[in-house]
């Protein structure tokens, strides 16, 4: 604990110099731009001129005066602000104080005498109570008991399924394809399959995902979701056809008082027949 906050000390600091750092350079690019003023150089540009002998003096007033005309005419922009010498001591305890503070809320909030306990130990500890666990975490006990029980695969079925649960679609995905490797006749895993691609595609029905549900409905004309997504993308190609193919078996399970059996018959290309 005490080398975290001493580096964070030092990480303070190191952009508190930074901060001064960086207004140094401005400040000097700032004196730069003043000094490279167009229409200053261009009356000292004159004046040489005339020194040398290469404009008469009616031709250097003219064009001295036209020089000076367009410097007067020019807006006049507010002066930049200027850093004071005492400014760096301010920087520097205004970083030093936003450390002190830090320390004082988590003293508060926080739990400085807390043992740091590894991931693979809090994950052990989600599996003593799984009753309790949320998505993500299930996902990760899951995970570990994939990684103790490789050649389980009902324990990479429930992965997949916790992944897909916590949101971790593309994982999702890895884990029933994992699945499908050893078992490719498994119908279920295929209608997942494609339920995660099509999460991890943001909801669009990609080849691979269509092709993972044709294999399902192939292996087992039961698995209603993967018939549901083969409509809608025969739905978005305007195949007729197979959207009653796929959808007319679904309207049929669904009970008349269901809400989604209404949503397909109206959607139905032609209306209900």
């Amino acid at each position: 604990m005490i080398a975290f906050w001493g580096l964070s000390g030092l990480a303070a600091a190191g952009a508190a110099l930074l901060i001064l750092s960086f207004a140094r350079r401005a400040e000097l690019a700032r004196g730069d731009a003043v000094a490279d003023d167009g229409p200053a150089r261009e009356l000292a540009e004159l004046d040489r001129l005339k020194a040398r002998g290469l404009m008469d003096d009616e031709a250097h007033a003219q064009a001295r005066a036209e020089a000076a005309r367009r410097l007067i005419s020019r807006p006049m922009d507010e002066a930049p602000p200027q850093a004071r010498p005492g400014d760096r001591r301010w920087v520097l305890a205004g970083a030093g104080a936003a450390v002190l503070a830090a320390a004082g809320l988590y003293a508060v909030i926080g739990a400085p005498g807390m043992k740091n306990q590894p991931f693979a130990a809090r994950v052990a500890e989600w599996a003593a109570n799984p009753e309790s666990l949320d998505a993500v975490q299930m996902a990760a006990v899951m995970g570990e008991e994939a990684r103790r029980n490789p050649e389980n695969l009902e324990v990479l079925r429930l992965l997949g399924a916790a992944r897909f649960e916590a949101g971790d679609a593309i994982g999702a995905a890895s884990a029933f394809r994992r699945v499908l490797d050893r078992e490719p006749q498994d119908a279920q895993s295929w209608a997942r399959l494609g339920e995660s691609l099509v999460r991890a595609a943001e909801g669009r029905i990609d080849g691979d995902a269509e092709a993972a549900f044709r294999e399902a409905v192939r292996l087992d004309p039961q698995q209603f979701g993967a018939r549901y997504f083969l409509g809608e993308a025969a739905l978005e190609r305007g195949d007729a056809a197979m959207v009653r193919e796929m959808w007319g078996p679904l309207i049929a399970m669904l009970p008349p008082s269901d809400p989604r059996r209404a949503d397909l018959i109206a959607r139905l290309p032609g209306g209900p027949s």
